[in-house]
């Protein structure tokens, strides 16, 4: 169950984060773009693939799963424009940038959006995120021995708040449906083999 603080405070980001207004904008497309090739395959036929691509890249990303000294995991708090909800409770993540190495983007992106730094990182897994349209490629990491050191330092366009809780309280707010991202569901039990392997000091 989720403790009485972690849900007041999870709560009271969402009231404030929540979307209550969309206004559709005419502009030309400066974030997303999409970009038509023509494969032509072994056996002689040709097709057309449409490949989405952010700011002119691929859209590969890093996402970290920081747990504290007192094995808390850290989640961020966000805006975003799914069907049903309009704030999300995911993983810290964010794009890697040129000549950006996965980890140094985990490590920038954790301290942009939560000022938290951790002392450890462990990479977990790498995947495509969504092959059919994108080659966008995700570096997951787990984090360690995260402490808050830094004021969040964040893009003018970001509202990102955090939220440190237990273990079992993440599989609740699965459960309840607040946690909907593939992404973050599957580092999270990722981080959970690796670390039951591991035997490490803050197993879940």
């Amino acid at each position: 169950m989720l403790k009485s603080e972690t849900r007041k405070k999870l709560k009271r980001y969402i009231e404030e984060l929540k979307t209550i207004k969309t206004e559709t904008l005419q502009t030309d497309p400066k974030f997303l773009t999409v970009e038509s090739t023509l494969y032509y395959l072994n056996n002689g036929k040709t097709i057309i693939r449409e490949q989405l691509k952010k700011q002119n890249q691929d859209g590969s990303a890093s996402i970290v799963l920081p747990v504290t000294k007192n094995k808390k995991i850290l989640f961020v708090i966000e805006p975003r424009i799914g069907p049903k909800k309009t704030v999300a409770v995911g993983l810290p993540a964010g794009y890697i940038e040129n000549n950006e190495k996965p980890l140094d983007a985990a490590i920038r992106e954790l301290e942009e959006e939560t000022g938290y730094v951790c002392t450890k990182y462990h990479l977990l897994a790498k995947y495509y995120q969504d092959p059919g349209i994108s080659k966008a490629y995700n570096y997951a990491y787990l984090g360690l021995e995260a402490e808050r050191l830094k004021e969040q330092s964040l893009d003018p366009t970001e509202a990102v708040r955090f939220l440190e809780c237990d273990y079992d309280e993440a599989l609740e707010l699965i459960r309840l449906g607040y946690i909907e991202d593939l992404q973050a569901q599957f580092v999270l039990e990722k981080a959970k083999q690796y670390l039951s392997k591991r035997r490490e000091p803050y197993e879940f």
